[in-house]
């Protein structure tokens, strides 16, 4: 992680540069004495790729490894569909209107991702580390929604609904109802590279080796995410934001919000993965992702002993053994057409 300094230097750059008038769209803030030049990408029209993943994307912005960007993402949803929920018009951000009127192409998926990123030096076969530095509300408001077909059980909610919840920066909850208040905990639910070339424009729904659609709700700022790179550049590109979560995401949406924050990219030729993989200050994070939810939890299964063989040094019985006694096996998500599961690998179990 870089020093406090380069904080510091991006709170000075933002207030001056950019936080102060209207959104731009990609603007570079740096300084002669910073060694991590900042750059700031809003969504726009120019901006976004609309429900996909894809190597022959074209970037909208280039960095370089171990640069710091401020990204906004947009909620998932459309004007439309928000006033009709209940939000007044004037609380619609101007820059969704302007997607949603602006960009004639998009799918197969629906999300509305920042991006693609192009991190130079990145390739094939490396690995992209992107740090969290820190996720913050863009709106006051959120919404929840299960849809007809959709969602963990469609059988018994044949019908749609929606609900918008107020989130409260100060306290940092959601009013559910006058009785409930929920702890927010804010994360981007899609944070993925370009695909394998071969695989071509992927849907944006599915999370697989390329990441994407996670929906794990432990990425939160201060946590790290690996990614396997299959393209030049990588290509990232973040959106879905959430401002909280259950594991599962049963209905298929979480607390969907417009969130902004800033990550820092680092290309990992040292390491090599195949499936996506976490950190927190308190646990690694083994990921396995599949249609079927037992291949799901194998492929996690096998990727936290792996870890173990691999970064600690231990046996493959050890290992097995220690996942078993001492790791969590958790659900990520049941709904995004590929089934997610994690193992919370605890640090604290190591005294060396």
């Amino acid at each position: 992680m870089r020093a406090s300094a380069s904080i510091s230097l991006f709170a000075a750059g933002c207030l001056i540069s950019a936080c102060g008038g209207a959104r731009s769209s990609a603007v570079r803030l740096s300084t002669a004495n910073d060694p991590a030049p900042i750059a700031r990408l809003m969504p726009s029209p120019s901006t976004v790729a609309w429900g996909y993943y894809d190597a022959a994307a074209i970037p909208v912005l280039r960095v370089k490894s171990g640069d710091i960007v401020e990204i906004g993402t947009l909620i998932t949803s459309s004007p439309t569909r928000l006033e009709a929920a209940g939000v007044k018009p004037e609380a619609v951000e101007q820059s969704l209107r302007d997607i949603y009127t602006n960009v004639k192409t998009h799918g197969p998926g629906g999300h509305i991702l920042t991006g693609p990123i192009y991190v130079e030096g990145a390739d094939s076969g490396d690995v992209l580390e992107v740090r969290f530095r820190s996720i913050e509300l863009a709106i006051p408001y959120a919404y929840n929604s299960f849809g007809r077909g959709s969602g963990f059980l469609p059988e018994d909610f044949a019908y749609s609904k929606t609900r918008i919840i107020p989130l409260d920066r100060a306290t940092m909850t959601a009013h559910f109802s006058d009785s409930i208040s929920i702890p927010l905990h804010p994360f981007f639910g899609s944070v993925g590279v370009a695909p394998p070339a071969a695989a071509g424009k992927i849907n944006s729904a599915p999370p697989g080796i390329h990441a994407g659609n996670l929906d794990n709700k432990r990425l939160v700022a201060g946590t790290t995410l690996y990614i396997p790179i299959h393209t030049k550049g990588a290509l990232l590109e973040i959106g879905d934001g959430h401002a909280g979560q259950g594991n599962g995401e049963v209905d298929i949406t979480a607390l969907e919000t417009s969130l902004l924050g800033r990550v820092q990219l680092i290309v990992r030729k040292d390491l090599h993965l195949t499936w996506p993989r976490g950190e927190t200050p308190t646990h690694w994070i083994a990921m396995g992702i599949d249609k079927d939810l037992t291949q799901a939890t194998k492929i996690a299964v096998r990727e936290a002993i792996n870890f173990l063989v691999t970064m600690k040094g231990m046996t493959r019985d050890d290992a097995y053994m220690l996942t078993s006694v001492a790791c969590d096996v958790e659900i990520t998500e049941l709904v995004d057409g590929t089934l997610g599961v994690h193992v919370m690998i605890p640090k604290s179990i190591f005294t060396k």
